[in-house]
Order: C-alpha cells, then structure tokens, then sequence
C-alpha cells in the first residue's frame, strides 16, 4: 500500500496535461483532421500562464492566458491548413518548432534568461485540474454524440459530400475542432506550469505526441482516452518510482511508458485487423 498510494497519486499528476491535450485533439481527429501541434500548444499555454501569473498573482487569470495564447497559435495553424492549403502536417510540425523558438525568445525578453523561470506562490496550488478534466471528458461525450455540432463534426470525416449537399460547410467545424484543441491543450499546459511553479524549456517533453496516441488507443471515444491515458501515466509513475530499486539500466526504466504504449499500439492494431478479416 505503502508504494501504490505514492505511484497512483504521482500517475493521476501526469495525466492531467496529456488528459486535457487528448481531449482537445479528440476533435480534430474526428473531424478527419490530425492536430500534430499540440506539444507546441501545451508548451506556449505552460510558458503564457506562468508569465501572467508571475506579474499577476491571479490563476484565473494565468489559465485564460494559457488558453487565448494556445488557441492563437491554433487560430494561425488553422489559417495555414484552411486558407493557405499548407500540409496540415508539416503545418503542425511548424508550429511546435515555432511554439518552442518563442518560449525562448519570449523567455529572453521578459525575464532576462533562456533556462527556468520561476514564480513564487505557483508551486503547490490547489487548483482542481484532474476533477474539471474528467468532467470535461463527460461533457464531450455528450456533445459528440447527441449535439448537431458533434454529429456534423463525425460527418466531416467520412461523410463531407453529404454535409455539403445539406448546405453546411465541413472546413467550418474542421477549423473549430482545431481551436477548441488549442483551448483546452492550452489549459493543460497552464496546470504544467503552475504545479511547478515554474516553466522549464521543453517542459511538455512529449506529452503532446502521447496524447496523440492515446486518443487511437482510446478508439476515438472519450472514456476510451481516460483509460488510455491513465495506463501511459500509470507506467510513466511507476518508471518514475523503479529507478534505483532494481538493477535495471536507467534508460530501459525510463523507456517503459512508451514501450507500454508502442506495444499497446501494436496489439489494438492486430485486434482491430482480426474484427476487419
């Protein structure tokens, strides 16, 4: 009990950002639209939120940061997709590079270093993340499933003629997808952050691309995404808690989250191909 309490508490702070980074990408990947930027929004929603916060004091104040600044560059990815017809890959791409060069600079400017910058009061909020997350799951499952803006947005995918023939214009709810995933990967990257108390460059350390998976591993389905996303925390904690114990290398107990991850991959695909043949 004594190491269980420890690993679960430590896995539910890891799946809050890839929770919330999840649940934005769940639109664009239903609407047929891969959003590849989310490590780039998570990273400029943790950097805007700690700015506001350090001048400001105020959390309500550092999260709507987060998510204006996330769902800017989300707003700019968009354009890019939609009106400019860039690859919506190396688009995404782009942005996280871009997302990664501005923290620094930005870093530079404001606060005079390129490393850590910390605020004091941050670190140790008690800011209900993980219980607005799961609520937040529930509310998408609903509005996905029994709202016209969801069943519309499920159509863009598969059925865009159809959406097309009724009057109503597919690149609309694909470029709102992308904006409501900047939002709410906006809000994860604000709780990165603040539970810190600090931002660190490159602090989103991939967990924008395990929210990509996940949302696969979850099959497009928000309780799917909970489950997904607490096995791939629950792996990193336990990575986290192993080192040292077990004369294991290093390396191999840090890698086990994505070779968890890699393998839970590898058998969903050979289920889903078994249920196709």
């Amino acid at each position: 009990m004594k190491t269980i309490l420890p690993v679960l508490s430590s896995a539910i702070t890891i799946m809050i950002p890839v929770l919330f980074a999840a649940a934005g990408g769940l639109f664009p990947a239903l609407s047929g639209t891969l959003n590849i930027a989310l490590e780039g929004l998570l990273l400029i929603g943790a950097f805007s939120s700690l700015t506001v916060f350090y001048f400001s004091g105020s959390v309500a104040a550092s999260i709507l940061a987060a998510a204006l600044a996330a769902v800017s560059l989300a707003a700019l990815h968009a354009f890019s997709v939609f009106r400019l017809r860039a690859n919506v890959f190396i688009t995404g791409l782009a942005v996280n590079l871009f997302s990664s060069g501005l923290c620094i600079v930005l870093s530079d400017k404001i606060f005079n270093t390129r490393g850590v910058v910390a605020a004091a009061g941050a670190a140790g909020l008690k800011i209900p993340y993980f219980y607005s997350a799961v609520l937040l799951l529930l509310i998408i499952s609903v509005v996905i499933n029994k709202t016209p803006f969801g069943l519309r947005l499920r159509a863009c995918d598969k059925n865009a003629d159809a959406l097309i023939s009724l009057g109503i214009n597919p690149v609309f709810y694909r470029k709102s997808a992308i904006l409501i995933s900047g939002v709410f990967a906006g809000i994860g990257g604000s709780f990165m952050s603040l539970s810190l108390g600090a931002f660190v460059p490159g602090m989103s350390a991939g967990k924008g691309w395990i929210a990509l998976v996940v949302i696969f591993l979850g099959r497009h389905k928000p309780l799917g995404i909970l489950a997904a996303v607490f096995v791939f925390s629950l792996a990193e904690s336990f990575s986290n808690y192993s080192q040292g114990l077990w004369k294991i290398p290093a390396d191999f107990i840090l890698a086990l989250p994505y070779i968890v991850t890699f393998v839970a991959m590898i058998i969903l695909s050979i289920i889903s191909k078994l249920k196709t043949s």
